[in-house]
């Protein structure tokens, strides 16, 4: 094989490398979430899991080394950068109180006509204590880069400590507002006293 033969032939290598790694993620998410819905999340060995997908556990901690929390929840450098895109991307003319406001109605709790799989899913999370807890705490991880993208888009200092509150009161209402029986409606009451408080955010 030329050296040009060779270049060309890589990026499939790598396109073919990382559809299995999506594959064998994609697995093991499925395998976690129908035993979990099965048995219940406490019920429910690593171990199984990897089984359940056929894969070894050392690869199941290579795809998802926060173990089994991971395998419900997405990670926290991916609602990070959909955070910041959400506020840096917002239409014309939207505050960014009104782009996190939109941001969230199509997450977890909040979002509608998103499938049965998503409402079970959202159900689980809810009524299990360490997915509950381990989701409010990729939310509040966001808390810098939640700060620091609202300070750009204001133009101001991001060390200024009601910008900072500001953040870590939305990052921590997908829990408050998440677990009550109208979800949506929370969270709508929650941005209008945002909006009261942060008027010109």
């Amino acid at each position: 094989m030329t050296r040009t033969d060779k270049a060309a032939a890589e990026p499939d290598v790598v396109g073919r490398r990382e559809r299995k790694k999506a594959a064998t993620r994609q697995a093991l998410a499925d395998a976690a979430l129908r035993l979990f819905l099965e048995r219940g999340f406490d019920q429910v060995k690593v171990a199984e899991i990897a089984e359940a997908a056929d894969t070894a556990l050392a690869t199941l901690f290579v795809h998802f080394p926060g173990g089994k929390e991971a395998l419900i929840l997405e990670d926290g450098a991916e609602r990070e950068a959909a955070l910041t895109r959400a506020v840096r991307e917002r239409p014309q003319g939207w505050s960014v109180l009104e782009a996190l406001h939109r941001f969230l109605e199509g997450r977890g709790p909040f979002a509608l006509d998103r499938g049965p799989e998503h409402r079970q899913k959202t159900r689980l999370v809810i009524a299990t204590p360490a997915l509950r807890a381990y989701a409010r705490s990729l939310w509040t991880g966001c808390e810098e880069a939640l700060a620091r993208v609202i300070a750009e888009a204001c133009g101001r200092d991001e060390d200024e400590v009601s910008l900072r509150i500001l953040a870590r009161y939305v990052l921590e209402l997908p829990d408050l507002a998440g677990a009550r029986p109208d979800p949506r409606a929370a969270l709508d009451l929650a941005f209008a006293h945002l909006e009261r408080g942060w008027p010109d955010v």
